[in-house]
C-alpha cells in the first residue's frame, strides 16, 4: 500500500464562502452577490455553515453540492475501482483501461519490471474475513502469489504475441492489477463517500484510499471537515 497516491487535480477556490453565498440565498430577499464584500472570511463562512447548516443533523445538505474537488489516484488495485463505483451519487470517474494500457505487464513478462508496479497483494500479516474468522498471510504464501503473478504475465504475453486482442488476452491478468483513476466529487458526494468507504468494516485497501483524501478534505475545508471528523468520521452514519 506504500505505492498508493492521492493527489488533487483541481478544487474550488473558497469553498466554504461558496456554500456560505448558496447558503444565504435561499433564505434572502437580496441578491447576495451584491453583497459580497460583506460576505464572512472563509474560516468563518465555515464556522457560520456548521453552525445554521450541518449542526444538529437537519439534513440541509444542498449547499455542499456546489464545491468540486478532482483527484488523481495512482496504483490502487482493480478491487479498489469496484468498491469506489458502487453506492455513489454525483461522482465522476475516468478510470486507465486495461484495452489499451498493459505495458507493465509486457515489461514484467520480459523481466524488465517489478511484479508489484503492475499487480497488487496485501502485505504479509494477520487478518480476518467477513465471519471474523482469523488467518494469517505468510511470506511464504505471498511468493508463491507473486510467482503466480508473474506466470500470468508470461501467459498474457504470449496471447498478444500470438494476435489476440487486448481485451481477451486481459482475462488472464490477475484481478488485482494497479490501476490509475481520476474522480471528481461535489463536496456532499465525496462526505456520502467517506460515510460508506472510511469506517472499519470496510475493506481495507479503500479505507486506505479514503486515509489519502482525507488530508485533502482537511486542508480544503476545513471547518466543516473539524465537524465531519467529530460527528460522522467512521461512523457509518449513512450519507449526508
Amino acid at each position: 500500500m506504500d505505492r498508493f497516491r492521492v493527489e488533487v487535480i483541481a478544487k474550488t477556490p473558497f469553498p466554504q464562502q461558496v456554500i456560505y453565498a448558496a447558503m444565504h440565498q435561499d433564505y434572502s430577499d437580496q441578491f447576495v452577490v451584491a453583497e459580497r464584500e460583506s460576505w464572512p472570511s472563509e474560516e468563518k463562512a465555515g464556522e457560520v455553515i456548521v453552525k445554521r447548516l450541518l449542526a444538529g443533523e437537519r439534513g440541509h445538505y444542498g449547499p455542499l453540492e456546489h464545491c468540486q474537488i478532482v483527484l488523481g489516484c495512482g496504483y490502487f488495485p482493480h478491487s479498489v475501482m469496484q468498491q469506489a463505483r458502487t453506492h455513489r451519487v454525483g461522482i465522476s470517474f475516468d478510470v486507465q483501461s486495461y484495452r489499451y494500457t498493459s505495458g507493465k505487464v509486457l515489461a514484467i513478462a520480459e523481466g524488465k519490471g517489478n511484479i508489484e508496479d503492475a499487480f497488487y497483494l496485501r502485505p504479509v500479516g494477520n487478518y480476518s474475513d467477513r465471519q471474523g474468522k482469523k488467518y494469517y498471510y505468510s511470506p511464504e504464501q505471498r511468493q508463491q502469489d507473486l510467482n503466480w503473478c508473474l506466470e500470468a504475465a508470461k501467459r498474457y504475453k504470449i496471447d498478444i504475441d500470438n494476435g489476440m486482442s487486448e481485451e481477451h488476452a486481459r482475462g488472464k491478468v490477475p484481478f488485482d492489477y494497479r490501476q490509475h483513476f481520476v474522480v471528481s466529487f461535489t463536496l456532499r458526494a465525496l462526505l456520502h463517500f467517506l460515510d460508506l468507504r472510511f469506517k472499519k468494516d470496510a475493506q481495507l485497501e479503500i479505507q486506505k484510499l479514503c486515509d489519502l483524501i482525507w488530508p485533502h478534505v482537511e486542508e480544503w475545508v476545513p471547518e466543516i471537515a473539524k465537524w465531519y471528523q467529530q460527528t460522522r468520521l467512521g461512523k457509518a452514519r449513512l450519507a449526508p
